[in-house]
């Protein structure tokens, strides 16, 4: 879907592709920034509150990279900042990207035969008013068994390396295992379809 009168435009603030794919199929153009914050850095107790600190820090942190570009040309339409976090939370505890593929095996064993929670958050910046809102969306995740060499064939090939938690629940070979989803794939892919187009228009 292609909307050349689009009345504003999007910066995602955000490298993942799942993200990305995920804006595209809601039919929005846009173009693509990555903060660069030191995530670790930022501590909170609860998950909630973390999500909606880092996201906040992204956004802070690309609004201040746009400043130093100047690029404030004299567009007359608004630009939509999204930016977004997302974390696995497992038996309470806040799980990030794994360190290593140890950390990773230990992580997807965790979840097999069991349940975990991703919590995500969606901050909307409309950088022309400098209208600012966020929340934050969770969704609870049940497994089936997974096989170990289901485990080793997913840490082989890398890609859940780089996701929270280990997490990749689109991924074609964990797919057969996930018993139920209470919410919705996007959300636990990183952007919550319904919550980012509500925040959209209300930051417009």
């Amino acid at each position: 879907m292609e909307d050349k009168t689009c009345p504003f435009k999007i910066i995602l603030g955000s490298s993942s592709i799942a993200r990305r794919n995920i804006l595209a199929e809601m039919g929005y153009e846009f173009s693509l920034m990555s903060a660069d914050i030191d995530e670790k850095g930022i501590r909170k107790e609860k998950p909630e509150e973390l999500v909606m600190a880092l996201a906040e820090a992204k956004a802070d942190s690309i609004v201040s990279k746009l400043q130093t570009m100047n690029n404030q040309d004299k567009d007359e339409k608004p630009t939509i900042l999204i930016a977004a976090d997302t974390v696995v939370v497992y038996e309470g505890v806040v799980r990030e990207k794994p360190a290593n593929e140890k950390e990773a095996r230990e992580f997807i064993k965790g979840y097999s035969g069991g349940h975990a929670a991703t919590v995500g958050s969606v901050i909307v910046t409309n950088l022309k008013t400098g209208f600012r809102k966020g929340e934050w969306d969770r969704v609870e995740i049940y497994f089936h068994k997974i096989p170990d060499e289901i485990i080793e064939k997913l840490i082989e090939e890398g890609a859940v390396l780089h996701v929270a938690g280990g997490l990749i629940i689109e991924h074609p070979l964990i797919m057969p295992y996930v018993k139920e989803v209470v919410g919705t794939t996007d959300s636990v892919m990183g952007l919550p379809k319904a919550l980012t187009e509500k925040l959209i228009k209300e930051a417009l």
